[in-house]
This record gives structure tokens, sequence and C-alpha cells, in this order.
């Protein structure tokens, strides 16, 4: 429709330097939002990191003070023991030193007055004794416990162990106290020995026992000096100690039974799975320590989860060899870091939102200054750079080739339509070359209206038979779909001309090419033909006598055979090896020289004999590869496809062989393909049979990739325009990284054309494009397999 042409083209009219510096911007946003979220989270992740260290350092030091003042409760407690111990020893000696009877009781008598004023200032024990070995102080066979302070008045009584049990060694307290651990040795003399809590029957209050031996000048065993005490004497401490407003503090004896508890009536079910947890934990096999009587051991970390809370756990162990520690909640360690992420999200987003309206204002202007600038080099119509732009970039250009379009008949449409439609016609053929020129990298191919009916396309220098190919792609898409104004069918069609230029010189004019171009367009119309090259060294009539001799000269080639295949080799970059050739045409003159198919193919075309040479390709590239085992490619053209005569010798070749699982055929994308369906239905024709499809030239004809996803091909051949500078030129390797990835989501393997070098090799590589074909790896040579 007349109104959708305009709006069409105007969502294309953004110019790659528009499109460059938007980019930028919004790169630069990007990336300083992502620097801001990176910064952001690095400065929180150090503050949190610093924060809850310097947190768990003031937790060790008031668990560690807690230690201390276990510790140094447990300390006295071996104190009392350590100090009956020696006034055992005094007792002794001054008893055995050989005084008579008479000053030994008095000395005795005045001895055991001071124990027991020293035994009841023993502020908590439950009891305490001296226990000699039999012989000691009484006949051999028997033990003897003189003196024994017990009972809740702390009465010292002096007691024969015979009327109680025949030695202190099968005492109770003992077992629990000696038995593992202990031997008589005065190495071990001034040691402590710990017992576990127990329930004593005679107070009926949990006590513990320490024992310390007791020797003489001569290091032979005493016996043993025993002190009592209840539970709760070190119970109260751990009650005392709290390190955050839900922690616990917990006390565990040596064999890993809790002694917090007991002097905290029952507990809830929320503390009892607490102290179920730490005993399973059996933290005793984790505390830094020697185990040793007496030594205490550096604080551990470990965590704990019980129901949906998480604590760490601080605990080591004790002078008494017990396990003392403390659970701290992780909520409450962090609890601190809170405010700074919520002032740390406030600072971070306040900054992106001011860096985001600084940039869309920035980006405002920018826009707005590229439009004023833009206007001097834009056509008014169709937003297409202007003839002055067009010099310009000429001006910079020392090599180039320009293809000026020119519309036949455009005055008859103004004058029978009027300069509406002359308009809409512009802007539909605009449309299709910005699309063209899309499609071929804008960056390459880059196009431009001229005054009145006229548009041009300039590209890089190219041989003259590119051009030519070039200059049919370009009329093809400009007549191979009909414009239509009002519901009424325009029929188009254009006359090219084409100048190069190989290397500029400094004295020449920039509109030099421009004109040597539009005289080619003038030349092109007087002889009828769409589209010509111009060459000021050839005339006219000696053209046509070039044409007619390449016609004569191809004749004659078919005639005599001297058409054949040569095969360039393709060379899997995943394996590093050959593995299959394309097959090309070329022409071998009598005197054995070679030529190549961009020389004669133009002329085929033309005089409708390449039909010909695509049968006489499948039949000798049938032969050839028959009897190898490799894979191997044949071009077809849209036209080809379309032939029933064509595609019948295909299916033939195909059944009669029976290697059709090691063809592929290659459809020219760039070749103008009108009915996709015809497209659609060979593939599915030979699929059966194994074949596998490429798309060749991809990059330069489809503008539509919603084609390919129905076409159920197996290869992309990208063309050679992008893989020719995909080491130097960054467009281009973002167009085909964008082309292999798309490839890639449909399963589709990607061949790179033209690779001529190590640095595109090492590009193609990069990309993770499956093959590669071209000069560096080998050109095309007569015979599969001689260039391996």
């Amino acid at each position: 429709m007349p109104g959708t042409l305009p709006s069409r083209l105007n969502n294309r009219k953004n110019p790659s330097s528009r499109q460059s510096i938007m980019w930028m911007l919004g790169l630069l946003l990007l990336v300083f939002v992502a620097g801001m979220f990176l910064l952001s989270s690095l400065n929180l992740s150090y503050s949190r990191d610093a924060l809850s260290e310097l947190r768990r350092q003031q937790i060790n030091e008031v668990v560690g003070a807690g230690l201390s003042r276990i510790n140094a409760r447990q300390s006295a407690l071996a104190s009392y023991t350590m100090t009956l111990a020696n006034i055992g020893e005094s007792f002794h000696e001054m008893v055995a030193s050989g005084m008579s009877d008479s000053a030994s009781q008095v000395l005795r008598e005045s001895l055991e007055h001071a124990l027991r004023a020293h035994l009841q200032d023993f502020d908590g024990a439950a009891g305490a004794g001296l226990w000699f070995e039999p012989g000691v102080f009484s006949e051999t066979g028997s033990s003897y416990m003189p003196y024994f302070l017990q009972g809740n008045d702390n009465t010292l009584t002096r007691l024969d162990t015979e009327s109680r049990f025949d030695h202190y060694r099968n005492a109770p307290w003992f077992n629990r106290t000696l038995e593992q651990e202990w031997t008589a040795d005065p190495d071990n003399s001034g040691h402590v020995y710990w017992s576990p809590v127990y329930f004593d029957l005679n107070t009926e209050r949990a006590v513990l026992t320490l024992a310390t031996p007791m020797y003489d000048r001569e290091g032979n065993l005493l016996g043993l000096a025993t002190t009592a005490w209840g539970a709760d004497q070190i119970i109260d401490v751990v009650s005392r100690i709290t390190v955050t407003q839900h922690s616990f503090a917990f006390l565990n004896d040596r064999n890993n039974r809790n002694l917090s508890s007991l002097s905290q009536g029952e507990d809830t079910r929320e503390d009892q799975a607490l102290i179920d947890a730490i005993l399973a934990l059996d933290l005793g096999a984790d505390v830094d320590a020697a185990r040793l009587p007496g030594e205490v051991g550096k604080l551990t970390t470990r965590g704990l989860s019980v129901g949906n809370e998480d604590y760490e756990l601080y605990f080591a162990a004790t002078a008494g060899g017990m396990v003392y520690g403390a659970g701290v909640p992780r909520n409450e360690i962090n609890a601190v870091l809170l405010p700074m992420e919520r002032t740390n999200y406030r600072i971070l987003v306040g900054t992106v939102s001011a860096m985001l309206i600084l940039s869309l204002y920035l980006l405002y202007r920018i826009i707005q200054l590229i439009r004023e600038l833009q206007a001097s080099y834009t056509d008014e119509l169709t937003g297409l750079p202007n003839r002055v732009r067009l010099l310009r970039d000429l001006q910079n250009r020392q090599a180039a080739a320009l293809l000026i379009i020119n519309l036949d008949r455009f005055n008859q449409i103004n004058s029978l339509f009027g300069t509406v439609c002359g308009d809409h016609v512009l802007l539909a053929v605009a449309t299709r070359l910005t699309a063209f020129s899309r499609d071929h990298n804008g960056e390459i191919f880059r196009v431009y209206r001229l005054p009145g009916d006229e548009f041009a396309i300039m590209a890089p220098a190219m041989e003259p038979e590119v051009a030519h190919q070039l200059a049919v792609q370009v009329r093809h898409l400009v007549t191979g779909d009909r414009v239509y104004w009002q519901e009424q069918r325009l029929t188009v069609d254009v006359s090219i001309g084409i100048a190069l230029c190989k290397k500029r010189e400094p004295e020449d004019a920039a509109d030099q090419l421009v004109s040597q171009a539009k005289v080619a367009v003038l030349q092109a119309r007087e002889q009828g033909r769409h589209h010509l090259l111009y060459d000021p060294a050839v005339g006219v009539e000696e053209n046509y006598e070039n044409n007619l001799y390449w016609a004569n000269r191809l004749k004659e080639a078919i005639d005599h055979d001297r058409l054949v295949p040569w095969f360039q080799p393709i060379h899997d970059n995943q394996s590093g090896r050959i593995s299959k050739y394309e097959c090309l045409v070329r022409m071998v003159e009598p005197d054995g020289s070679v030529i190549s198919a961009g020389r004669f193919m133009d002329i085929a075309n033309k005089l409708r004999l390449n039909r010909r040479i695509t049968e006489l390709m499948i039949e000798k590239c049938f032969a050839c590869f028959t009897g190898r085992d490799d894979e191997f490619s044949i071009n077809l053209s849209y036209g080809d496809i379309t032939e029933p005569e064509t595609v019948a010798q295909i299916l033939s070749a195909i059944e009669t062989s029976g290697i059709g699982d090691r063809v592929i055929f290659e459809i020219l994308e760039s070749d103008g393909i009108t009915n996709y369906d015809d497209i659609r239905t060979f593939i599915e024709q030979v699929k059966p049979y194994g074949c596998r499809i490429a798309i060749d030239d991809f990059g330069t004809g489809y503008s539509n990739f919603s084609h390919l996803l129905s076409l159920n091909v197996d290869f992309i051949k990208i063309d050679g325009s992008l893989i020719r500078n995909l080491h130097e030129d960054q467009t281009a390797f973002l167009v085909t990284s964008g082309i292999v990835q798309f490839a890639r989501s449909l399963d589709i393997q990607t061949v790179a054309e033209f690779v001529h070098n190590e640095p595109v090799q090492a590009k193609v590589r990069e990309l993770g494009i499956d093959f590669s074909q071209g000069e560096y790896v080998s050109m095309p040579v007569p015979a599969p397999g001689s260039a391996d």
C-alpha cells in the first residue's frame, strides 16, 4: 500500500554513525551500571567480611572470657585438691620422722586440727579426704583414710576403710577418676584427675571428684588426696555467660554429657533439641587441645543447624577436660549489616537513576545534532545519502566500484500517474536497495539517491566478472517483485552502469567515477542491455565482438567436451583434515590452459547454456566420486531447480550411483529466488536419498530468515564478502558471529568461504565455524585428493 512504504523505509533510516553512537552510549551506560553494581557488591562484601570478622572477634572475646572464668573456677578446685595432698604428704613426713609415740600423738592431733580447719574452708565441697596406701598408717593389707569431710554439715570424721571397703581403689570415685588414665609414677606428681559428673547417693547431689597422688621423698606412693564438688560450682559460671540476645552457653563433661542443663530445671522442646544436636556433634573430638589434664584448648568454630535456625558454635576444652562453648544465631551476627545494605542499595539506585537520566538527555542531544548534520547529506524523500555524500565518500576511497541504477520509463510513470505515484515507486526501489545493502553489509555496499530517477551503489573494488554478477543481483532485486499503486500493478525495470576504479590518482576528480558510470548507463540503453561496464579502452562494438567471441568459445568447449569439473577441498576445522570437495566448472583450452567460470558463465546465462553446463557437471561429478568415499557438493541455481529435465537427471544420477548420502547440493542464495515452494519441493525429493542441502553465499540474498527455517538445510556457506576481511573488519566479524549463532541454534553446520590467510582462519576458528574453504586451504585442483 502507498501509505506503508514511507514508514517501512523510515524504520531503516538509521545511519551507521547514529547507530554506532547510540550503541556506544548504551554500552557506556551498561558498563557504568555494571561497574556500579560490581563496586557496590565488592564494597558490601568487604564491609560484610570486615564487620562479620569484627563481630566474630567480639564473640570470641566474650566466649573466651567465659572460658577464662570457668578455667579459673576449675583451677581453684584443682588447687584445693593439691593443697590437701600437700598436707597429707607433710603429715606423713612428720609422723614417719621417728618421734616418740607421745610426741607423734600430739603432732597428729595438731595436724588433725589444722586439717579440719582447712577442709572446712573448702566452700562448696561435697567431700574431701586423704586416702593412704595399706601399711602407711595401718597394718599391711588394709588401706587407711584417717579423715573424711562429708555430709551437709561438713563434719570431719575419722574413718577406717575396712568398715566400708577393703581398699580405696574399690571406692566408686576411684573408677570414675583414675582407673582409665592413672598409673603410680612420681613423674605424674602434681597432676589433678577429674571424674565425669555423677550422682552421689550419700549427698544426693550431682558431684564430680578430683584426685591427685601423694608421694614421699623417695617417690613412694603414699595414697591419694580427693575432693568432691557439687556440679553447680561450675554450672553456675556457665549460666551467667551471655553472648547475644538469643545465644546459649553449654558445658559437656569428658563423657559427652551436657552439664549446663542440670542447673536449669526442665528444658523446653527447643532447648532440648539444641542440646541433642550439640551432643550428637561429639565436640570433644574437635577441640584443639592435647587432652592432658589441666591443659586448656583454643576456641574452635563450627556450624550447627537446628530446625530453621543456623548457629555458629564457639567451643574449647577447659582446664578440667570438659568442653565449654556458646552458640550464636547467624542472623544476630549479620544483623549489623542490614542498615549498611539498605544504605548501599539507596546510593546505588540513586546514582544509576541520575546517570540514566543524564545519558538519555545526552543521547537526545546527540541524535538532534546528527539529524542536523545529516540533513545536508540526506535525500529528503528516501532518507538515503545524496549525491553530495556520494562524492565525499568517493573522495575518501582509493579504490571503488560504482553502480548507477537508472529507472527505465520513469518519466512515463510520472506523466500517467503523477508525481505522488513516482515518489511511491522511488520509495519502493529505495526500500529494496536498502535491504540489499543491509544483507550485504551496509558498510561495504552503500546505497545513495541521485537526482531524478537514479540510485547508486558504492562497493569495494572488484573484478569485472564480480561487478557483472553484482549488477545482475541488483536488477533481480529491483524487478523481482511488482510495485502496486492504488491496486494498479506497475512494471519497473532498470538500466545499470558500472564503473571500476582500482586506484584513484590524486589528480582524479571525485565525480569522475560517477560520470563514467552514467556513460555506461547510456551505453547499456543504446545496446538494449540491462547493465554495462564502462571501459574507456574498449568501444561498444569491441564489447559486442568480445561477447560474441566468448559465446563461440563456450559453444565449442561444450561440443568438444572441454568443460570439466575442478575440485576445491573443504577443511574440517574439528578433525583438521579435508572432508569434502566443492565441484566447480572449468573450461580447458586446446593449449591446455584452464579458464575459470567467471569468464564465461555470464555469457552462458545469456545464451541459456547454463542448464547444459549443470547437466554436464552432474554427469561428470557423480562419475568421479562413485568410486571414492569423499563427500562432494554441486552448485545449483534457482533455474536448475525449476527445470524438470535437470531435476530428473539429478534424481536418476542419485538412484544409479547409490551415493546420495555423500552428495551436497549448494543452492545459491544470491540467485533471485521468486518461489520458495520450488526450492522446498526439490529438497523433499532428494532428502530421502540421504542428500544434504547447503545455502551458498549466505549473507548476500535472503532478507527474511523465516524462509530458511522452512527449507530444512544442512549447511550454510557464509559469503566471502564477510569472510575475506574477517580479521580486520569488526562489522564483518559481528555479522558472521550472528550467522554462526543463528545456524547453531538450528543445528546447521557452517562453512567459511574465501579463507585466504592464517589470520582469517584464526577468526574462523574463534567463531566456531565448522569448515573452511579458500586459498589458505587449497585452490581448486583438477582431481580430488591431489591437494591433500
